[in-house]
């Protein structure tokens, strides 16, 4: 599976807090139409009361209701957003992006291209090692293993992804403790 483990969702507010020391309230951008976002949700209150953070599920089922479920974090003043990974959020990726822009927003996202797009974060595996895999499991199968003898493996290299014109825009200094942690910054 492409997706990481529940427990990413804790990484995630862990960096942000990191990224923005003073927020405090967390809006998390979900799809209710993936299986994995409620349990997601879940996982991510042991973290954010460790934290000190207050979550905010923003609920967006298609592109429609993501113009609104920024408007509604910034009225609520989350202090950042947790992007959660899922296709239609990728495919609104330049626009999501553009939004955290507009409402001044520290975002998370779970996938490194939302940052590639003017996002300022992300978090999220390794394609280039999540490819080589891949092949590998091919090239197993080419030789006559079976599919389904196979076992399932999860990511297990990650990087950081910071966007420094994107933290430029929205006037945050991010920490420089954060920034060494980057494996890769866009400035």
């Amino acid at each position: 599976t492409l997706l990481p483990g529940l427990e990413i969702v804790g990484k995630y507010l862990e960096l942000l807090k990191e990224a923005a020391p003073k927020v405090s309230r967390v809006a998390v951008l979900w799809n209710p139409g993936m299986q994995s976002h409620p349990l997601l949700l879940k996982e991510a209150e042991v973290p954010a009361r460790s934290l000190k953070l207050v979550l905010q599920p923003l609920e967006a089922r298609g592109p429609g209701e993501l113009d609104n479920a920024f408007g509604v974090g910034a009225w609520e003043r989350a202090g950042g957003l947790v992007v959660l990974p899922d296709s239609m959020f990728f495919n609104e990726r330049t626009r999501m992006a553009a939004l955290a822009a507009k409402s001044r927003v520290p975002v998370m996202y779970g996938l490194s291209e939302h940052v590639d797009a003017g996002g300022l974060m992300a978090y999220a595996a390794n394609l280039r090692d999540l490819n080589r895999r891949s092949a590998t499991y091919v090239g197993k199968i080419l030789k006559g293993a079976k599919p389904a003898d196979l076992p399932v493996e999860r990511p297990t290299t990650f990087e950081l992804v910071i966007n420094l014109k994107a933290a430029k825009a929205i006037g945050l200094t991010i920490p420089r403790p954060v920034l060494l942690r980057a494996d890769r910054l866009i400035e």
